[in-house]
């Protein structure tokens, strides 16, 4: 484990290696129905936003690799998953061998602030961040430390301008625990600008948090279609933005 990662890493890695290690997976991957259907649709605009097909793939922050291993479905090439707790890719890896995708899904304990053994020789094609950068403790020297690389970076983060999350923040145990935080989607993308990159797309999507009741979960998902589709309305319901920057 190199200094650089020491003097990054925040609490919250110890926080999700006693999560694993207490039940298995994540909290927010377990088969609650809200969890399942905003999920979904996470997954559903991140592969809507970059044809994976054929292409070699990063995944930064990956977990215990449950988002990971759904893109074999996407037609990866191949996709690496890295993630510093440990235990979550020791999860990770007993998942993609149990479902006989280890020779294509591979996983290693690395961070986002030490990239450079994978982006400098320009063998990859995309750098997914799924809910990574408002883990981080600089999420803006994160991006910046991504410079070298020359493909489609895909970011999906809670939408910072929802006031509703930024009470959730403020308030909620699992939040504080874990060091949630959120940004605006305005904001990160002029972190992509300042590290030389040009930003390609950028919607706002998802209503239905991770944890409510399973009633409220269905009835928001009904109205989600609606709620996306209108202006404004939309820049401060949806809870996660997704931003597809490219050199």
């Amino acid at each position: 484990m190199t200094k650089k990662y020491d003097v990054n890493i925040k609490q919250n890695v110890n926080q999700f290696n006693e999560d694993i290690k207490k039940t298995g997976s994540y909290i927010y991957t377990v088969e609650k129905l809200s969890s399942r259907i905003s999920n979904l649709r996470s997954s559903r605009g991140i592969a809507e936003s970059f044809n994976f097909n054929g292409k070699t793939v990063l995944d930064v922050g990956c977990g215990d690799g449950t988002y990971t291993l759904e893109f074999p479905t996407l037609g990866v090439n191949s996709i690496l998953g890295l993630d510093p707790a440990e235990t979550a890719i020791e999860i990770a890896k007993v998942k993609a061998h149990e479902r006989g995708l280890d020779l294509k899904v591979k996983f290693d304990v690395g961070n986002i602030y030490d990239l450079d053994n994978y982006t400098t020789n320009n063998n990859l094609d995309c750098i997914v961040l799924r809910g990574v950068l408002h883990h981080v403790s600089n999420p803006e020297r994160a991006i910046a430390g991504l410079t070298n690389f020359k493909g489609t970076v895909i970011v999906l983060e809670p939408n910072g301008n929802n006031p509703l999350l930024k009470l959730i923040e403020k308030y909620s145990h699992y939040h504080i625990s874990h060091e949630e935080r959120s940004f605006s989607p305005s904001t990160i993308k002029s972190w992509f600008i300042n590290a030389g990159f040009k930003i390609y797309s950028k919607k706002v999507i998802n209503i239905v948090p991770t944890f409510c009741p399973d009633r409220m979960a269905r009835i928001l998902h009904t109205i989600e279609p609606l709620i996306e589709f209108i202006p404004l309305i939309r820049d401060i319901t949806c809870g996660q933005s997704i931003i597809v920057a490219r050199k």
